[in-house]
């Protein structure tokens, strides 16, 4: 996350601060831990690295999601839903690439590593 002029927040930034946390269980909490607490730990290790990930990622995202949807002609995800379930969106190359796209961007979020093999 990128600072600009205007920011009220100083550094470290809020992806910083997650980052620092999720390096401090993994480095230091996880090798001392053992059975459900080290299996809570790696657990909160993830979904850390899931929330510096969204923080990064995120805005960009919601902007080409967006772009996507109004490309399709809906506002939302509800939207293209009942547009899709009622025909009034073309099953073509554009509703896939869009469906695609939003799934890389979930993907890229929650474990970019199932996109590595591509």
């Amino acid at each position: 996350m990128t600072r600009t002029e205007h920011s009220p927040h100083d550094v470290p930034t809020a992806a910083q601060l997650v980052a620092a946390v999720r390096d401090f269980l993994q480095t230091d909490v996880l090798p001392a831990v053992e059975g459900r607490v080290r299996f809570h730990t790696r657990v909160a290790i993830n979904v850390l690295g899931m929330v510096e990930r969204e923080i990064e990622l995120g805005p960009a995202q919601a902007e080409e999601h967006a772009a996507r949807l109004a490309a399709l002609g809906v506002a939302d995800d509800a939207e293209l839903a009942a547009a899709v379930r009622e025909g009034r969106v073309a099953d073509d190359h554009a509703l896939v690439t869009a469906l695609e796209q939003a799934v890389r961007a979930k993907l890229e979020v929650a474990n970019p590593a199932y996109l590595a093999g591509e």
